[in-house]
């Protein structure tokens, strides 16, 4: 990508469902990606994607050149970007991020390597098992913040620039 010129984020913990199309069932997709959503947002992943994009659109606001992001975030760059004040909190999104990407191997292994439905119906099963525990070991994460008024929230103020909060019941400035 780089030798193209191209731009990315990767989102190391983001595993593409990769099901056989006769085994796509409408509730387990939704269940599923409403797991790993979860772990994005919860963790911090999402707050980078966020900050990155408005970076690039900051920029062309301003009439610089635009450079195109190049990056993959990691546990340890989403907890950063989440910026979690309590250290069991940061260690349970830690925690979820990395249990969110292992579903991606388990699902490959079920999904294209596993031959007979008996045998990869399970390895299926146990990876949104996986996604399912990432989800609620990153609401605990989540929880911990709000215990402390400590959760951190960017949103985008009526002029577009993003905004900052940490406190609940506080404007964002």
């Amino acid at each position: 990508m780089d030798e193209q010129g191209l731009g990315y984020i990767i989102v190391m913990s983001d595993p593409m469902i990769g099901a056989k199309r006769e085994w796509l069932d409408p509730t387990e997709m939704a269940i599923f990606n409403a797991d790993i959503l979860k772990v994005l947002a919860e963790t911090g992943a999402l707050r980078l994607v966020q900050k990155t994009i408005d970076g690039v659109i900051a920029a062309a606001d301003a009439g610089e050149e635009i450079e195109l992001p190049k990056l993959i975030i990691t546990a340890e760059k989403a907890v950063e970007a989440a910026e979690f004040a309590n250290p069991y909190a940061k260690a349970k999104a830690i925690a979820a991020y990395e249990m969110a990407g292992s579903v991606a191997n388990l699902d490959m292994k079920g999904c294209f390597m596993t031959k007979g439905f008996e045998n990869f119906i399970p390895l299926v099963a146990a990876a949104h098992e996986i996604a399912a525990a990432a989800a609620k070991l990153a609401q605990e994460a989540r929880e911990l913040e709000k215990s402390n008024d400590t959760v951190l929230r960017t949103p985008h103020m009526k002029e577009g620039n993003p905004g900052r909060k940490t406190e609940l019941i506080s404007k964002p400035e």
